[in-house]
């Protein structure tokens, strides 16, 4: 008698957008991640999939590394798959901007289940450069990067999921309030922003990010408007111009597709600059500083059709944010911590776009369009007793204000560092009553401060964590939990460069030994991150 087996259990079903290889693979790789928890299922290691190659992965990526130039990771992806290139191109700060992390929007691509190639925020122009190029030589995106859809014709709309906790299907929330953190005398403007979340079904915790669509500054749209010699009013679809440029087209770094349109509408000299542009050259070494406006001004004898022009623009996209609150402390409603961005460029005021949206021009009690990103990886230990340890210069103290409003709820046995530190302990102490007050209550165990421009010598968090190396060791033997916010480029890998020195100093390993002992943190999840 023959024996019976069971037939591969499909956990694709078929009407998702994926060929049958592709939809067995998947079956076979979600049936691996979820075990015995699936009974019948057929595991395919990410290797194994039938008629295609490897998708991407953090564990088999030597170039997730937000630090790392994108050259450098591009030759580190040059022998390996489709898929694990097009991670490569991402930023690698797994921000979920996105809505993805870095290697999931990559497979998404890949497995053509997301046709936007413009939705790496961090990574820029050079990140889009990149995929379109990835794109041309082997087609993972489905065809050529979409541009900004033609505003009087109805877009596809993408798939939705559930209402507030997707980027795609936002919710309305109203805005309370704003107070400055800054005290008189600081270089930058810090504010605490709160939302009301009634009403909403948005249930966050704390490591989670809040999602936000800005507005552009009344003041910008109106100068591009003129620049153009284009009428406000003018009706583009079932909207006026001005309306479509507020809050639905990034008016930030001018995209290649306008640089291409400009270069249409000029010839000579002029022409060969905006091709040059387009394609990713710098003709007069001010393209870092060109945004919409500023290419305009560049080449003033190209006005094109204000429709057209809309189709050359990128859309606006959300920017996320840290939430700074804990549900439990804080019920109904969000709080956020943000820099306004604020600059000068040849005498122009430049301005960050969602940053002095919420600082200054967004009335209380206004409706905004926000949704919840859920953290990748970014999360405080399910055992309360654990120790905690949390290095947060600048803005990056608001998942951590969350952290010590939750642990203080939830009356956590476990103890508390924090180092935070910016630029002058009198204008820049963010928080300093409530941090102040939690000490006395014995929530926050260590409060280690590091200030830059007090005084003669520079000091940051990770001076203070060499500083205090020796009860830093203990901590972490001990099994404390360490986490990190804030700029990815620098402070993120000076801090990973202190555990290291601090593992080798006090823990008498040698240099090999200590950055294995770093990556073992990483690969358990005791050391988690949350950069930008």
């Amino acid at each position: 008698m023959s024996e019976h087996v069971a037939p591969p259990l499909v956990l694709i079903p078929e009407n998702a957008p994926f060929n049958p290889d592709q939809r067995a693979w998947l079956s076979g790789y979600f049936a691996a991640l979820l075990g015995p928890a699936v009974e019948g299922a057929t595991a395919l290691a990410p290797g194994d999939a039938p008629g295609g190659p490897k998708l991407a992965d953090n564990d088999d990526a030597p170039w997730h590394d937000p630090s790392m130039p994108l050259p450098d990771r591009m030759d580190l992806a040059k022998d390996r798959s489709e898929a694990q290139k097009l991670m490569a191109a991402m930023a690698q700060q797994d921000c979920g901007q996105c809505g993805y992390n870095c290697a999931d929007y990559a497979n998404a691509i890949f497995l053509k289940s997301e046709e936007r190639l413009n939705l790496c925020q961090p990574g820029g122009k050079d990140t889009l450069r990149m995929l379109k190029k990835l794109d041309e030589e082997f087609g993972a995106g489905g065809g050529a990067a979409p541009k900004a859809a033609d505003p009087a014709v109805p877009k596809a709309e993408p798939t939705l999921g559930p209402l507030g906790l997707c980027r795609e299907n936002p919710v309305e929330a109203t805005f309370l309030s704003r107070l400055r953190l800054n005290a008189p005398g600081g270089e930058k403007e810090t504010w605490h922003i709160e939302i009301d979340l009634t009403g909403t079904p948005i249930d966050y915790v704390v490591g989670d990010s809040l999602g936000l669509f800005p507005a552009n500054a009344p003041a910008l749209v109106d100068a591009v408007i003129a620049e153009l010699g284009a009428r406000p009013e003018r009706k583009i679809g079932d909207k006026t111009l001005r309306d479509r440029l507020l809050t639905e087209y990034a008016l930030g770094g001018a995209p290649d597709g306008l640089y291409q349109l400009l270069s249409l509408l000029t010839s000579g000299e002029a022409r060969k600059k905006a091709q040059a542009l387009a394609a990713g050259e710098d003709p007069d070494g001010d393209a870092a500083h060109l945004d919409v406006l500023g290419a305009l001004h560049k080449f003033p004898g190209a006005r094109p059709d204000a429709e057209v022009f809309l189709e050359a623009l990128d859309e606006l996209q959300p920017r996320l944010y840290s939430i700074s609150s804990s549900p439990k402390a804080d019920p109904g409603r969000v709080s956020l911590t943000v820099d306004a961005v604020r600059y000068s460029h040849r005498s122009r005021l430049r301005l960050g776009v969602a940053s002095t949206h919420l600082g200054e021009r967004l009335p209380e009690g206004m409706k905004v369009r926000v949704y919840l990103q859920k953290a990748h990886g970014f999360a405080l230990p399910e055992d309360l007793s654990k120790d905690v340890i949390m290095v947060g210069p600048g803005t990056g103290i608001a998942p951590f204000r969350a952290f010590l409003r939750e642990r203080d709820a939830t009356q956590a046995p476990g103890r508390n560092w924090l180092f935070y530190g910016h630029q002058k302990q009198a204008s820049d102490f963010f928080y300093k009553d409530e941090l102040n007050g939690l000490k006395d209550k014995k929530v926050l165990t260590r409060l280690s401060l590091a200030w830059s421009r007090d005084g003669g010598e520079k000091t940051y968090v990770q001076d203070r964590m060499r500083e205090n190396g020796a009860e830093l060791w203990k901590w972490l033997e001990g099994g404390a939990h360490f986490y990190v916010c804030g700029d990815a480029k620098r402070m993120a890998k000076d801090v990973e460069r202190a555990i290291i020195d601090v593992a080798s100093q006090y823990g008498g390993k040698n240099p090999d030994e200590a950055v294995a002992y770093l990556a073992h943190l990483k690969k358990t999840g005791r050391y988690q991150a949350d950069v930008y």
